[in-house]
């Protein structure tokens, strides 16, 4: 078997990513320091024996160069996550998501790991205009700090296509998030919208028309399964927008099933978000090159996180719930 290197594997993604896996018998090994005190959300995968916890600092190069020596696959889940805890933190930002990241890229090049998978983001389109669906060819307009390193490493990426290196090497831009995991987030727009929805019985919604594109983290790790079994020609330095043309949402569509699901809901609609960014995606490509389509709708991840609410006691603070508070 592959073995697997989930770097920033303790996250609202890689959780799930890491739980698939791992019921599919891949060694896995994830690599975390729990930036946000969430180690105990890991306690689900305990149970196999095929899992390794390295609770390391990916900002440690001696260490990073000592574990990435011992892998096959390795998979970029890590990362200051997220437009506002971005502009929180401005200078860990730049320690972890440009210069770490970048020493992570590097150091898999200089051991010829068989593949390496880095998570990038489709806010990287920032605003597209005319109502246009974004390929991956379109211009890229980083609004964010988040964004920017993005594209910034993204382009750094692609610059070793024809420097003859052995790794085989994919993109994947990611839509927005939503749905269960073992380390919840309610600080992702659907979440977000459904556990105010449910738990406060009132939901306000800036700028209502911007568009976004969604996916279900059960789908996201689908992907990144194709991803790793996927002939080389077709994924090698290839950019896809992962997600599915279904879930491009405007958030009062998102309200719209809401309303339909959860009752009494004070509904408010406001102007002037700060966050500019406005953006429909085409997954045409992820399609036809890996056959991908989502299992889960929007509808779909509004139910099961209103089923997750009705059953847990949580109460109305879940500030330990999301990324919003480092401990550094």
């Amino acid at each position: 078997m592959n073995r697997i290197l989930l770097v920033g594997g303790g996250g609202y993604i890689g959780n799930t990513v890491a739980y698939n896996f791992l019921k599919k018998k891949h060694n896995v090994s994830i690599l975390d320091n729990f930036i946000y005190n969430h180690k105990e959300t890991l306690n689900n995968l305990l149970k196999f024996k095929n899992l390794n916890i390295i609770d390391k600092d990916i900002r440690n190069k001696i260490a990073i160069e000592t574990y990435l020596k011992n892998f096959d696959i390795v998979i970029v889940l890590a990362g200051l996550v997220g437009d506002p805890i971005t502009k929180k933190y401005p200078k860990l930002s730049n320690e972890i998501n440009d210069i770490a990241l970048k020493n992570i890229i590097d150091i898999s090049f200089k051991n010829k790991i068989k593949k390496l998978i880095f998570i990038s983001t489709c806010s990287n389109y920032g605003l597209v205009e005319n109502d246009k669906l974004a390929k991956e060819e379109h211009k890229l307009k980083p609004l964010s700090l988040y964004a920017k390193s993005k594209v910034n490493l993204e382009n750094y990426i692609m610059s070793f296509k024809n420097k003859n290196t052995r790794t085989i090497t994919t993109v994947l831009r990611f839509a927005t998030a939503f749905g269960l995991s073992n380390r919840m987030r309610f600080d992702l727009t659907v979440n977000h919208f459904v556990k105010d929805a449910e738990k406060e019985k009132k939901l306000i919604i800036y700028d209502s028309e911007t568009w976004r594109p969604y996916c279900h983290v059960q789908d996201f790790s689908n992907i990144i399964e194709n991803v790793m079994f996927a002939k080389d020609q077709k994924v090698n330095f290839q950019i896809f927008n992962s997600g599915s043309n279904k879930n491009n949402f405007t958030k009062k569509m998102i309200s719209d099933e809401i309303i339909n699901l959860i009752n009494n809901v004070d509904l408010k609609f406001v102007t002037g978000d700060q966050d500019k960014r406005n953006y429909k995606v085409d997954f045409t490509k992820i399609k036809k090159t890996l056959n991908f389509e989502a299992s889960y709708s929007i509808k779909d991840g509004i139910v099961e996180v209103r089923d997750f609410l009705k059953k847990k006691n949580l109460g109305l603070d879940l500030s330990n719930y999301g990324n919003y508070q480092i401990e550094i």
